[in-house]
C-alpha cells in the first residue's frame, strides 16, 4: 500500500490560517462548490484534505480560527469498520475530537453522517412503509423548516421550505444534543444542529450546475437503481427548472452558517 493510501492520522503541523475552511472531501467529484465560492467572498484561506487518499488531519488543538467542512461521498459511515476503510474510522476519531473541543464545523451527507455519529448519534438505512422497505432519495426535492426561520438565525432568509438535492440511501439517528432543523418527505433529519457550533445536512445545498454532470457521470449505477434508467435526464431537465432555486436557498442558509461558525471560530 502506497503512503498516500495508508490511514490517515493527526498531524502535530498547525495550519497556516487566519480564518481558514478546512475542506474534507472523499471523492473527486464531490467538492465544496458553493460553500468554497462564499468562503472566497469573505476572503478566507482554504485547504483542501482527502483523507480517503491518506492525507493526513491536523491535530484539531492546533487549528484555531478554522471552520471545517466535512463533505460528502458514495461511502457509508457504517462501512468504518471494514479493515479496507480504515481512513474513514480515523476520520471520525479526528472529528470526534474536533466536535469535543467544540471547534466549528459544518457536515454534508456523508459528513452529517459522520457528525452525528461523533456526537453520540447513528445511522441506519432509510426505509419507509409497513412493512418496512428501504428507499434510495434521489432527486431534487423539498426539506421544510420545522422552526420558523424569522426565528432561527441559521435560517434567516428563507421560506418556511427550501428545495435541495438528495443523493443517499441512508437515515440519521441524531444524539439527544441535536435540534432538528429541516425534514424531507421520506427522511426526518435532513438539517440539523449541535450546540452553536455544529451543522449537519443530510441534503446538498452546496452544488453547482458543472458539478451535477460531473455526479451523473461518477454514479450512473446508482441513479438508475434509485430512480430508474431515465434518472439522468430527469434530473438534468430538473435542474433547468429548479436548480436555480435551489441555489438561492443554499446561497442564503451557508450564509447563515458561516456568519455564526467565523464568530464561534474567532473566539
Amino acid at each position: 500500500m502506497s503512503a498516500r493510501r495508508r490511514a490517515a492520522t493527526f498531524s502535530a503541523l498547525p495550519l497556516v490560517m487566519n480564518q481558514s475552511l478546512l475542506v474534507i472531501q472523499h471523492v473527486d467529484h464531490e467538492g465544496p462548490d458553493l460553500i468554497h465560492e462564499l468562503a472566497m467572498q469573505r476572503g478566507m484561506s482554504i485547504q483542501t484534505i482527502r483523507p480517503d487518499l491518506g492525507e493526513q488531519l491536523p491535530d484539531p488543538a492546533s487549528t484555531p480560527d478554522t471552520i471545517a467542512v466535512v463533505l460528502g461521498g458514495p461511502m457509508g459511515v457504517n462501512q468504518r469498520n471494514d479493515p479496507k476503510m480504515d481512513w474513514l474510522r480515523h476520520e471520525l476519531e479526528w472529528l470526534s475530537s474536533w466536535h469535543r473541543q467544540k471547534k466549528p464545523v459544518l457536515g454534508i451527507c456523508l459528513g452529517a453522517q459522520l457528525l452525528a455519529v461523533a456526537a453520540g448519534g447513528s445511522v441506519e438505512p432509510l426505509s419507509v412503509g409497513e412493512p418496512s422497505a428501504p428507499l434510495k432519495e434521489l432527486g431534487i426535492g423539498a426539506i421544510h423548516w420545522l422552526v420558523d426561520p424569522s426565528e432561527e438565525p441559521l435560517l434567516h432568509g428563507l421560506d418556511p421550505s427550501a428545495l435541495a438535492l438528495h443523493w443517499h440511501g441512508d437515515r440519521i439517528r441524531l444524539p439527544d444534543e441535536a435540534t432538528l432543523l429541516g425534514s424531507s418527505l421520506h427522511c426526518p433529519e435532513q438539517v440539523f444542529k449541535i450546540d452553536r457550533h455544529a451543522v449537519g445536512l443530510q441534503c446538498h445545498l452546496e452544488i453547482s450546475k458543472p458539478n451535477l454532470e460531473r455526479w451523473i457521470q461518477a454514479d450512473a449505477a446508482y441513479i438508475v437503481s434509485a430512480i430508474g434508467k431515465n434518472g439522468a435526464d430527469q434530473l438534468r431537465n430538473d435542474w433547468k427548472r429548479l436548480g436555480g432555486h435551489l441555489q438561492k436557498s443554499g446561497a442564503q442558509l451557508f450564509t447563515n452558517v458561516f456568519s455564526q461558525l467565523q464568530n464561534i471560530s474567532s473566539q
